[in-house]
């Protein structure tokens, strides 16, 4: 499979999503209604799914966590310096830019694109990254920007916990992981139901994301959407390719996906944090959309480069 041939029907969706929003094939109530299906039913029965097949195993590789989560500390870091000595925002809006050009579409994008490059090799270390990446980037974002208000630390952390153990994919990780652990799957009608809902996870949420790209506004914030979008697309996976592949020893399934996962578009989780602080809500919204555009270019030079091509 060649990159072009892998990357077509998976933006391609993104587009139709975009031009049926666009043109009021569905509307923005049915697109929002899609996009929660996906995070809360469908991606967590794929992950569930996924995590309890018969057969899927691997390593834990603590090098590939640390490529992974030490390429995306540079990207934050210098987002969040950009940010503060060019773009003058403040401390809360620095943690935003920050968090933009280190946070990956991981749900809408990441999992369809890197199981369609990756297959069964990569499901192993892709569940895996996932599992952490929501806690340990969302729960630092949120951390930053709380302790700006001088709340005690034991509310922070209270907030965060109730934010977490209320988030669906969390949860199916948590759960998936359990019943791996303690050797358990489904089978007969429990088995079809959740195999049936992992299958719409793709495809749904590729045209969610699509139509959810019709209520961002480029123009907002051109310069800075597009340093961030080039932070998130160039400098958060090239300095993990530097780590997974010169630095840490893992196999090399692990380091591909590792890139890959660092090579998606700005997350919506990023746009919906600056509409809870009410900060750089416009930037990051942009960021969303220009990052998404331009990845389906700069996908296939890293498909290419990790041999995936």
């Amino acid at each position: 499979m060649t990159a072009l041939t892998l990357i077509i029907p998976i933006f391609g969706l993104v587009l139709v999503g975009w031009l049926a929003s666009l043109t009021k094939i569905i509307s923005e109530r049915v697109g929002d209604g899609l996009s929660e299906y996906v995070f809360s039913l469908a991606v967590p029965a794929l992950i569930v799914s996924t995590l309890t097949r018969p057969g899927l195993s691997g390593e834990i590789a603590w090098g590939y966590w640390a490529s992974y989560f030490g390429g995306a500390a540079i990207a934050w870091a210098t987002g969040s310096l950009i940010g503060r000595r060019t773009e003058g925002v403040d401390r809360r809006g620095a943690v935003l830019h920050g968090f933009a050009a280190s946070q990956s579409n991981t749900v809408f994008v990441g999992v369809p694109m890197i199981l369609q490059a990756y297959g069964e090799s990569g499901a192993f270390p892709l569940f895996m990254l996932l599992a952490v990446h929501l806690p340990l980037m969302m729960g630092a974002a949120t951390f930053l920007i709380e302790s700006e208000g001088g709340r005690p630390m034991g509310q922070r952390l209270k907030a965060l916990g109730l934010a977490l153990g209320k988030n669906p994919i969390f949860l199916a990780l948590a759960v998936g992981m359990a019943m791996k652990a303690a050797g358990l799957s489904f089978s007969g009608i429990p088995k079809a139901l959740v195999d049936s809902l992992a299958g719409t996870a793709s495809t749904c949420a590729l045209i969610a994301l699509g139509a959810g790209l019709t209520r961002y506004k480029v123009l907002h914030d051109l310069r800075g959407a597009s340093i961030v979008a080039a932070l998130k697309l160039g400098l958060h996976p090239l300095a993990v390719y530097l780590l997974a592949f010169h630095v840490f020893t893992m196999p090399p399934a692990y380091a591909g996906v590792a890139v890959l996962f660092a090579a998606m578009p700005v997350g919506i989780n990023a746009y919906l944090l600056a509409v809870r602080y009410k900060s750089e809500q416009g930037l990051v919204a942009a960021a969303v959309l220009v990052s998404t555009l331009a990845a389906t270019a700069t996908t296939v030079g890293w498909l290419m480069l990790l041999g995936r091509g």
